[in-house]
């Protein structure tokens, strides 16, 4: 497949890159076609360094140069049967509705998920997982990506998403993660709350994060973790749900000062996720 200059905006073969704009659209054309985007070089080659596979990659001429190895070993391109669409700026833009200024993107096949057991039984190796993440109903992408990048530099084994949590391979999730969401496995939750007991018995602690009377300091957790810790994370506005909290084995609290009660959740994951680190 060679490299296809592209004059028309509205040639039906871009159609997985149209309107990317449109939080609603995506939100449900993504996971329904099997595909996500991928946005900016680095987050392509991250992509592509796990197996991901490409369906295809759109950009600016002047970025086929600096590309082209990825390209190349992507198989797109002149030598490759991945279409490489490239178009002058005025009609990327028409196309996706924002400037393209990070390079590229590229239209790449979702992996399938994995189940829970097998996904925490891979991680360290095979050892199994020590550290989660559970993220309970968070709709904000950029919250997603963020807790992303926090659980890929501060340890965390793996991340499970509740069902009606925000996508994590949404474009901005994608971006704002830079591209470490396919570094961290992850998989979603068939049930909720239900599904944090497959947590329990593989071994593992399950701590919600919440104000609570009977909730206890991340220091005092900090001080004598748990070999197999699960930290839960509630949405943005009313934190975890009762149902979390009462499926949780203990409640913690962030020690807090200024008169402040709590941090954003994508803040509030970092400093836990570094307190209980192994």
């Amino acid at each position: 497949m060679p490299v296809v200059r592209i004059t028309d905006p509205t040639d039906p073969v871009l159609a997985d890159y149209t309107r990317l704009t449109d939080v609603a659209l995506r939100a449900k054309h993504e996971p329904a076609k099997g595909l996500y985007i991928a946005e900016s070089s680095t987050v392509i080659r991250r992509a592509l360094a796990v197996g991901h596979r490409p369906r295809s990659f759109l950009m600016a001429e002047r970025w086929l140069a600096d590309l082209a190895p990825t390209l190349a070993a992507a198989g797109a391109g002149p030598d490759g049967d991945v279409p490489v669409y490239v178009g002058e700026p005025e009609v990327l833009e028409a196309i996706t509705g924002f400037h393209l200024h990070r390079g590229a993107l590229a239209a790449m096949h979702r992996p399938p998920l994995r189940p829970v057991h097998e996904l925490l039984a891979a991680a360290r190796d095979g050892a199994g997982a020590r550290r989660v993440a559970v993220l309970e109903d968070i709709v904000d992408h950029t919250n997603v990506g963020a807790i992303f990048r926090s659980a890929a530099a501060l340890g965390v084994d793996a991340v499970l998403v509740s069902p009606r949590c925000a996508d994590p391979l949404y474009r901005r999730s994608v971006r704002v993660s830079m591209g470490t969401v396919f570094q961290v496995p992850w998989t979603r939750l068939e049930s909720w709350p239900d599904g944090l007991g497959a947590l329990q018995a593989d071994g593992f602690t399950v701590a919600a994060l919440a104000l609570s009377d009977d909730s206890v300091s991340l220091d005092v957790l900090a001080d004598a973790p748990p070999e197999r810790l699960a930290l839960v994370l509630g949405t943005e506005g009313d934190g975890l749900s009762r149902g979390a909290v009462d499926a949780a084995d203990l409640v913690v609290r962030i020690p807090m000062a200024g008169g402040v009660d709590s941090l954003n959740v994508a803040a509030a994951s970092a400093v836990a996720f570094w307190a209980v680190r192994v």
